[in-house]
């Protein structure tokens, strides 16, 4: 073999000595990589742990508290004219960098900014959320009586009404709104899984009727009021098919003495408390006997409550025999959920909305099926964007003889 002039003249052991060296630099080199790997993927499991949206950059958090405001004195003797306000949508301000838009804030917390509308509009009003309602804690001690079935609704000694003391108050109505809408769910309490989703997915000014067989019926009256739901008691009434069809026991029928159905009555009166009224539970042969109707709705004013007429029967006497009364009460526009079909019940609804921009008033009954409280639930959501507000029954019931 023939060797270079390079190996030739190479000093012996040069070799050798040179390739631990390389090694080492090697290795070296593979524990940086590997160095500056381990610290990214700590960085990125920390962000994601730890689910911070501004990526470690300083933010600030602004808590909006509600505080009087005093008007401005006119300058130079000027009149201020009343502006209309709109509630303003798009260009927000200017924001520090990487801080929420004014769409995002409005949308997570309910305020809203609003601003006058013309030339000089002055001012920018912040519209903060208000409080959720709260109802009075039932049963009031001043409006029950002990009966041998329980606990029963009275007018106070100072002339307080039940239907008054339990109610969800009216809400306050936007400028230019067309009417009001009453929805009331009824056969509350037969189910807890549609009575909780009824309680939870509808807005609080919808009224929810409970009838009176339910388990934990006080329980469940209780949570409802406690989300801000008014509620009504729903009494069993004979209905001409009966008892093939029996609204359940102490159904109040037409052929029974009046002490009989007074009787019935009391019983299902104290099932629980807190109801500013009271509802048929079918009732079509009961309601169009006068002789029948009239002890028990002279029962219901006297102790100070309002009823309501489901609209299921066109022969009913329940509006005429309460007037005669003095006893406020209503009836229902609409079964919204006659046909539980999603767009039979979007079609009784947009109904609703056009008798109450006729008549200022309309009042709709649902049960509590999962496709009726889908539908009136996103319904209500835009309800006040088309000029109507919903409101509870109370809110609707005309009050014959109240000043």
């Amino acid at each position: 073999m023939t060797l270079g002039h390079d190996e030739l003249t190479r000093p012996l052991g040069l070799e050798t000595a040179q390739r631990p060296q390389r090694r080492m630099a090697a290795v070296w080199g593979h524990l940086f990589v590997a160095t500056v790997a381990t610290l990214f993927l700590l960085l990125a499991g920390y962000l994601v742990i730890v689910k911070d949206p501004y990526g470690g950059e300083p933010y600030a958090i602004a808590t909006v508290t509600r505080s009087p405001v005093e008007p401005a004195a006119p300058s130079g003797g000027s009149q201020i004219k009343d502006v209309e306000p709109r509630v303003v949508e798009g260009a927000p301000p200017e924001l520090p960098p990487n801080a929420q838009s004014v769409a995002d804030i409005e949308k997570a917390t309910g305020v809203r900014v609003v601003r006058g509308t013309g030339e000089k509009a002055g001012g920018v009003v912040i519209q903060v959320p208000q409080a959720p309602v709260r109802l009075a804690v039932a049963p009031d001690k001043r409006l029950v009586e002990r009966s041998r079935h329980g606990v029963l609704p009275k007018v106070g000694a100072d002339g307080s009404r039940p239907a008054d003391v339990y109610a969800r108050p009216a809400p306050v109505l936007p400028p230019k709104t067309l009417g009001r809408v009453a929805i009331v769910i009824s056969g509350m309490g037969l189910s807890q899984a549609s009575t909780s989703d009824s309680i939870v997915r509808l807005p609080p000014d919808v009224t929810l009727a409970f009838a009176p067989y339910g388990a934990e019926l006080e329980r469940q009256v209780a949570r409802a009021r406690e989300d801000g739901h008014e509620v009504l008691l729903q009494a069993p009434m004979e209905p001409f098919d009966y008892p093939d069809n029996d609204p359940g026991p102490h159904t109040l029928t037409s052929g029974a003495q009046a002490s009989e159905n007074l009787d019935k009555l009391f019983w299902v009166m104290s099932r629980f408390s807190g109801y500013v009224g009271v509802m048929n539970h079918m009732g079509a042969k009961f309601t169009s006997s006068e002789q029948a109707l009239t002890p028990v709705l002279k029962e219901l004013a006297a102790r100070g409550l309002i009823v309501l007429d489901d609209g299921s029967s066109a022969r009913s006497l329940v509006p005429a025999v309460a007037g005669s009364l003095k006893l406020p009460a209503a009836r229902a526009d609409a079964v919204v959920d006659a046909s539980p079909k999603a767009s039979s019940i979007d079609d009784q609804l947009a109904r609703l909305e056009s008798i109450a921009r006729e008549r200022g008033v309309a009042i709709g009954v649902a049960s509590a099926l999962p496709v009726s409280i889908e539908r009136i639930a996103q319904w209500a959501k835009t309800l006040e964007a088309r000029g109507l507000v919903l409101a509870p029954l109370s809110a609707v019931v005309a009050k014959p003889g109240r000043v």
